[in-house]
């Protein structure tokens, strides 16, 4: 169902303030780089499903519950481990996104909180300027 011309309108206008009013944002989404795919644990993981799709099988044939649900915990954690992002290594694990030392605790707290504060005074203008 295509959009009549008013919503298509709209729709573009809500497009254009979004990319004027958080220009920041966009541009820090478009620099965050990307991380390669750990295929070693993306072949680990499918190959331990494919183990627990096996036992599951199994377990249902010889009729031992047991088995069937080791099968399908195998099968769980083959998925999360194919699905799950790799660990960051060597220079992205001492450095972090500033350039500065990586700091094992409370430093992403204070980044939180920082984004939460500017996004709440961004809030607070807008409502004033629409008043």
């Amino acid at each position: 169902m295509p959009l009549s011309e008013h919503e298509q309108r709209l729709l573009d206008e809500m497009e254009r303030n979004l990319y004027q009013n958080d220009a920041d944002f966009v541009a820090n989404i478009s620099q965050t780089p990307r991380r390669k795919p750990a295929y070693r644990a993306i072949v680990l993981g499918v190959l331990v499903a494919v183990v627990g799709v096996a036992a599951l099988i199994l377990g249902v044939a010889i009729r031992l519950p047991v088995v069937g649900i080791l099968g399908f915990l195998f099968m769980f954690a083959g998925v999360l481990l194919a699905i799950t992002p790799g660990r960051r290594r060597g220079h992205d694990a001492l450095f972090d996104a500033e350039g500065g030392a990586a700091q094992p605790g409370g430093r992403g707290r204070q980044k939180n909180s920082d984004f939460m504060d500017r996004m709440g005074e961004r809030w607070d203008k807008r409502q004033d300027g629409d008043r």
